[in-house]
């Protein structure tokens, strides 16, 4: 188990897009910590979901922590709308930056948690020479670009590796590991053993016959 409570990232890309107040609603009911909002291109990933004009229109609604993740080609073009539409936390995958460490400067110029993430084949030294810039890395747990898509149990060997070269680099206490892909109450506890800090979870909550119950299940995994 985890040394600190888990934190739950309810995806609202799973949610009722017409009634994503509602979604708001059963996420600050249930607890959660974060509120995932997958942001995608239909060019780094076949998907196109939500823009800033959606995250300003929901942002009054709720105090919660905004968690962006960029699947986008061009992060950087991105960055500055999302600020101002009133995200707290901005994810960038450095599959799609040709210059990470200006995305990261934008991110950081904004006083923003600045986020990296990893697609499930990309390699963890693509990301070490960026380690000492970010606060949070986001690994994926499944191939980007789509909701309800099944857990890649190869994940968990990583996460765990992931977690290990942090605490033999000195950094495991500063980054924040989330993961996102597939989290279910089935698998979630192998998820957090492996060292997840943060939870995404997206059809496993909003599909649920009880969201509020199963973010309330999901955060009980972190009491030791």
């Amino acid at each position: 188990m985890a040394k600190n409570p888990i934190k739950i990232a309810p995806s609202i890309l799973s949610a009722d897009f017409s009634h994503l107040g509602f979604a708001l609603d059963i996420c600050e009911e249930g607890g959660a910590d974060y509120i995932h909002i997958d942001v995608m291109d239909n060019h780094f990933v076949p998907n196109l979901t939500i823009g800033p004009v959606v995250v300003k229109s929901i942002r009054h609604l709720t105090k919660s922590f905004f968690d962006v993740h960029l699947m986008v080609e061009r992060p950087e073009d991105l960055i500055n709308p999302f600020v101002d539409a009133g995200a707290d936390g901005i994810t960038f995958h450095v599959e799609a930056a040709e210059n990470p460490g200006r995305v990261i400067d934008l991110i950081r110029s904004a006083n923003k948690q600045i986020g990296i993430s990893l697609k499930p084949q990309t390699s963890f030294s693509m990301i070490e020479p960026f380690l000492d810039q970010i606060d949070l890395l986001l690994i994926m747990s499944v191939e980007p670009g789509f909701g309800g898509q099944e857990y890649i149990p190869s994940s968990t060997r990583k996460i765990k590796d992931i977690h290990q070269r942090l605490i033999e680099f000195g950094l495991r206490d500063r980054i924040i590991l989330e993961v996102d892909g597939g989290i279910k109450l089935i698998n979630a506890e192998e998820v957090v053993k492996a060292g997840a800090d943060i939870l995404v979870a997206g059809s496993e909550i909003f599909q649920s016959e009880n969201p509020v119950q199963t973010i309330q299940k999901f955060k009980a995994l972190g009491v030791t």
